[in-house]
């Protein structure tokens, strides 16, 4: 049976609804707000080819009120049309609950109860929007890379202000068709992956991963049908891998370029400038969507450093630790500022499949613990006991109230 509709990341398919979740411990009175959580949860059986990042969209919440878990929700995100209802991560900005995805997939919005409100467009962003925005402390504004396969070689870079609205927006010039999962934010720059993998029309049909050679008919045949059955992206070991560096206030044009040893990222811990060095902190993977397109499935990953020498052009790479290791996370008010500490989910064994332990990364001591789960105090310090159980899924955020 395909390993992600069972066990941890079995759909659950009942919405419900508590109020006053009985607590174990004590929650910390000056929390106030939700805590979001989303990932994919097929409505029906998706069939062993399944894989996991396309099944609907489902949102839990739970919210925290002085010192009391005061209610539970999960919900599915109601797509309309063919739109794909987002999967992938859900956050707060300019007021706005937002689920979103990637890969031309339109945000959509939810009312603080979770409920879908509708599309959300920000404006105008080209062709979708992305499932990792990273907000600048210093302004408030969402910085990301968007990419769609509609869009061949090109990917969007995109600011949205303090009033949920796109204010800038710049095309980048790419090698092929990458996955772009996640990008990073420095001071002065974006950072991009331009990585080998890339969009795959074979896969679509359930045809051996082939290199891109598809009409413009064919692909608006895909995007007519809605999400596709597989995922339509593999691993192109023809591809280079690279590392671009975008001045914040630059054009396509002002990109520069750094070759790297072929790898996927899902995902930025943090970046910032050290001189005139560029230091970015990632998962790094080996490869993906090699052999297995189910799921992330293609051995461990490990926290890495690619220190970027803006002077001589190269980058140096630098892994942590052998703990495999997924989804880290940084104090986001360092967001694109140096950073000492780091966290991520554990990883057993090959692909994603999370085991019951964090791991704490002191960054500039060059040392990391494994630890259990409480991030800030390393301490058990409460458990909300909820009235369903929560699949593993991906992404999820504090949305303080205002």
């Amino acid at each position: 049976m395909n390993r992600y509709l069972q066990g941890t990341f079995a759909p659950v398919h009942e919405e419900r609804t508590a109020f006053d979740l009985e607590v174990t411990g004590t929650v910390p009175e000056h929390l106030d707000g939700r805590y979001l959580r989303i990932g994919p949860n097929p409505a029906t059986d998706p069939g062993e080819s399944y894989h996991w990042f396309l099944g609907e969209g489902m949102v839990h919440g739970v919210r925290l009120e002085g010192g009391r878990a005061r209610w539970y929700r999960n919900r599915y995100v109601r797509a309309q049309g063919d739109d794909f209802a987002p999967n992938t991560n859900v956050f707060e900005h300019a007021g706005r609950t937002l689920a979103v995805v990637e890969a031309g997939a339109t945000p959509y919005e939810l009312t603080d109860e979770l409920d879908t409100v509708g599309p959300c467009h920000l404006g105008t962003v080209t062709g979708g929007y992305t499932a990792h925005p990273h907000e600048d402390p210093a302004t408030g504004e969402l910085h990301a890379v968007s990419y769609s396969w509609t869009r061949g070689n090109l990917v969007d870079y995109s600011v949205v202000g303090t009033d949920g609205r796109v204010r800038h927006q710049v095309e980048i010039e790419v090698t092929g068709s990458p996955m772009i999962h996640d990008c990073a934010l420095t001071e002065h720059y974006l950072v991009v992956y331009d990585l080998p993998v890339t969009f795959d029309l074979g896969m679509v049909a359930g045809e051996p991963p082939r290199p891109l050679q598809a009409t413009d008919r064919l692909i608006d045949q895909t995007l007519r049908t809605g999400a596709p059955s597989r995922l339509p992206y593999s691993w192109d070991a023809d591809y280079p891998a690279r590392i671009g560096l975008l001045p914040r206030d630059g054009t396509g044009a002002d990109v520069r370029w750094f070759d790297i040893d072929p790898c996927y990222v899902f995902h930025t811990l943090n970046a910032y400038e050290d001189g005139t060095d560029v230091v970015i902190d990632v998962v790094r993977h080996d490869r993906m969507f090699a052999t297995d397109f189910t799921g992330p499935n293609e051995g461990a990953a490990y926290l890495t450093r690619f220190t970027v020498d803006t002077v001589a052009g190269k980058v140096r790479e630098h892994r942590f630790d052998e703990h495999s290791q997924e989804f880290p996370r940084h104090d986001e008010r360092l967001t694109g500022r140096r950073h000492r500490y780091g966290y991520a989910a554990g990883v057993v064994a090959a692909g994603v499949r999370t085991g019951d332990s964090v791991l704490k990364h002191d960054l500039a001591a060059g040392t990391s613990d494994l630890v259990l789960l409480d991030a800030a105090t390393l301490e058990d310090v409460a458990a909300i006991h909820l009235p369903g159980r929560v699949p593993a899924g991906f992404h999820g955020n504090w949305a303080p109230t205002v």
